[in-house]
């Protein structure tokens, strides 16, 4: 696919025209070089960037506008999957955005990211996800923040101070043959929320003992029956002094029990290493068991969501068990996908959506309503202050019903 890209905004200074294409090895000098001009150099000490062979990777849909033969904007598409409302949907994650700096601001973000929009569409790709460095900027492209990737710190001495199970629930090391029990812990913990990754697919594909290589140790939560219900994946880091840090990569429990065994085997460390850094989301049920209320956030990464197929991304789902039907409408969309009326039925627990005809006052979402609606993040009442739900709100209490009630969580970065 190559199409011809043009500035939005004649006026606008540094506006351009350009031809829109795949990147291909070719280019990856360029496209390495504007992402060093975009985001910067490594600081020192940081670890090295991973190799660049393959490239581009098998998950990886690079694409840029080149004005002549110089690379000017790039954007990436990432072949995803997330968990939402109990059903694995196909999402087009969006990264390595960048705009030479003679060009910010001349509309070449909009084209670009409808490009790869539409290819994902056509991969099956209804709902789309990034990490965003300018919110505003995606926002008008129909984003919008449904919750956040986090690094918090804690005190190990608090952890070693969490009361230990009392259900039997146990803890060893993993082994490569305990992975797919790990996996299935991921499952079930994350097909009960919205917004997961699900793991798998190219952008996952590394073996169960990749898998466990990759940090110091992975603890497991054993059951009194044997079963699986929690694990830690975790780096022991450098040192034995006031600096030193574990840092928890993973936790997932499935019971009170296996977060206090886990946070336990963390808190063992406190004589060596006086603080934990733990990647987490949203309202993690593993802070519930924690007897002290110090939870830190040092990192914060916003997600934000679009729902660029709202028939296709509503359909399929796991919704309130019973009978019901309820019609909406879009309308705003700058990219223009999304825009027009919908009727969402669910009947036995599963979901139909399918694009029609609805009154003209049905209740109407803005593109970011939606996609904070589809998380569950905010209720009508709340997307209606804000300004992002309008018309009648005779099926407001329904949209609640079908579309809330799981909490957002993100646990990985692209």
């Amino acid at each position: 696919m190559t199409t011809t890209t043009t500035g939005a905004g004649g006026a606008t200074p540094g506006a351009t025209s350009g031809v829109t294409r795949r990147v291909t090895r070719e280019d990856r000098e360029q496209w390495l070089a504007l992402g060093t001009e975009g985001f910067g150099t490594l600081p020192p000490g940081s670890p090295p960037p991973p190799p660049v062979d393959p490239w581009p990777r098998a998950y990886h849909r690079p694409w840029g506008v080149f004005e002549g033969d110089r690379l000017v904007a790039r954007i990436g598409g990432v072949e995803l999957g997330s968990w939402f409302h109990g059903a694995e949907v196909p999402t087009c994650g969006i990264d390595n955005v960048a705009v030479a700096a003679e060009h910010r601001g001349s509309g070449l973000l909009a084209g670009l990211l409808a490009t790869v929009l539409e290819e994902g569409a056509e991969r099956g790709e209804p709902i789309s996800g990034l990490y965003p460095t300018a919110p505003g900027i995606y926002r008008r492209l129909g984003y919008e923040i449904v919750t956040a990737f986090d690094e918090v710190d804690l005190l190990t001495a608090d952890l070693a101070a969490v009361r230990p199970p009392t259900d039997g629930t146990t803890v060893r090391r993993a082994t490569v043959a305990d992975v797919p029990a790990v996996r299935a812990v991921y499952d079930a913990w994350a097909r009960t929320q919205n917004g997961p990754m699900t793991r798998r697919g190219p952008r996952f594909a590394a073996t169960d003992a990749e898998l466990l290589a990759r940090v110091t140790g992975t603890t497991l939560a054993e059951a009194a029956d044997g079963r699986v219900t929690g694990f830690v994946a975790w780096e022991r880091g450098t040192g034995y002094d006031e600096h030193a840090r574990i840092t928890v990569r993973d936790l997932v429990g499935l019971t009170g029990d296996a977060h206090r065994a886990l946070w336990r085997v963390v808190g063992s460390f406190a004589t060596v290493a006086p603080t934990v850094r733990l990647t987490t989301s949203g309202a993690d049920a593993a802070r519930l068991v924690l007897p002290g209320y110090r939870w830190r956030r040092v990192v914060h990464r916003p997600y934000m969501l679009r729902v660029h197929d709202p028939a296709r991304a509503l359909t399929g789902l796991r919704l309130a068990p019973g009978s019901w039907e309820v019609a909406f409408r879009v309308a705003g969309d700058v990219l223009g996908t999304m825009d027009g009326g919908y009727r969402l039925t669910s009947s036995d627990g599963t979901s139909t959506c399918t694009a029609a005809e609805v009154p003209t006052d049905a209740a109407t979402y803005t593109p970011q309503g939606l996609a904070l609606a589809y998380a569950g993040t905010q209720d009508s009442a709340n997307l209606r202050l804000a300004g992002h739900l309008s018309g009648r709100t005779d099926d407001d209490a329904v949209l609640d019903l079908l579309l809330g009630g799981r909490p957002v969580h993100v646990r990985d970065y692209f």
